[in-house]
């Protein structure tokens, strides 16, 4: 049992807090931090992970640990909660560490990867393995990879296939799964040698209310607009009545509800130009009540 301990000196030292500035991942994980509003489960599992890999870097140098910890990883929620965010940041904290060659993310779906015919997936999900090497692979909807009920789907090849690149080349690849928890929960049972490589299950939760209102006004100032407090009361009104209809995205549908009110907006500053009037900045960046309230959230709700 001697022989198999390690050969490093008992008197080795490593400064971790100079392992941590070198490889300068902290600037990343207040980048998201600030990036992303509220969702401390998930920041507290992603800082988990970042001390995780500097930890077994350090072994690693110490002669203690020569097995790569596994890296692949799944991310469920519901559109819209910063899941290709944080998976951006994620491939950064990896390059850093050095647990990666590139640090580049690779978004994709199932039409990316699987084909309509025999023999087109396998080289279509080889073309997207070969340009997410040395990065991270994230698929959006996996488990539409699986569709069991059609006897002709090709998706368990694709499946296959990256089962193998998942395994054989882990220490030049991290793919990262992303969907809805209950369907994920269900491809997983369907496919055990997937959820058997996953080390890392992280779970993003709904945005409350008053995290949302956040959201809107973070966008509204990257955007360079604002509201007056009529309008910043009808925001808080939408979101409570949007995220009670189907379909809710979260930030995405916070953005979609942004996005036509400036369309509102310009149309309503239009028709003042038209009548002759003059607009200063103040005009220019202000979102009024009516452009929120125009929209059929507020007038479904009073149908029902």
């Amino acid at each position: 049992m001697a022989d198999d301990l390690p050969t490093t000196s008992a008197d080795a030292r490593i400064d971790l807090h100079a392992l941590l500035r070198e490889a300068d991942v902290m600037p990343v994980l207040d980048q998201l931090d600030r990036e992303l509003i509220g969702l401390a489960p998930v920041k507290q599992r992603i800082r988990e992970i970042a001390a995780l890999l500097l930890v077994s870097k350090a072994r690693k140098q110490l002669g203690l640990d020569a097995q790569p910890p596994s890296l692949h990883m799944c991310f469920t929620g519901n559109p819209g909660t910063g899941k290709t965010t944080v998976a951006t940041r994620m491939a950064d904290i990896l390059h850093r560490l050095g647990y990666i060659r590139k640090g580049h993310l690779v978004t994709v779906t199932r039409d990316d990867l699987v084909g309509q015919y025999i023999g087109h997936t396998a080289p279509k999900t080889k073309e997207v393995l070969k340009r997410a090497l040395g990065g991270v692979l994230f698929i959006d909807e996996a488990y539409y990879l699986y569709r069991p009920e059609n006897e002709r789907d090709y998706g368990q090849e694709a499946i296959e296939i990256l089962l193998q690149v998942m395994e054989n080349q882990r220490d030049d690849l991290v793919v990262i799964l992303a969907g809805y928890k209950d369907r994920m929960d269900t491809f997983f049972r369907s496919n055990p040698g997937l959820s058997s490589r996953i080390a890392h299950h992280i779970d993003f939760p709904d945005y409350g209310d008053d995290e949302l209102f956040q959201i809107a006004q973070t966008m509204l100032g990257q955007m360079h607009y604002r509201l007056d407090a009529p309008g910043e009361a009808a925001l808080r009104e939408y979101i409570g009545l949007r995220r009670r209809q189907p379909h809710f995205a979260n930030a995405r549908s916070i953005r979609n509800a942004l996005d036509r009110a400036r369309l509102r907006q310009a149309n309503r500053l239009f028709a003042q130009a038209g009548a002759g009037a003059t607009l200063d900045a103040q005009a220019l960046s202000l979102l009024a009540e009516s452009d929120l309230r125009a929209s059929r959230v507020f007038s479904a709700a009073t149908t029902h």
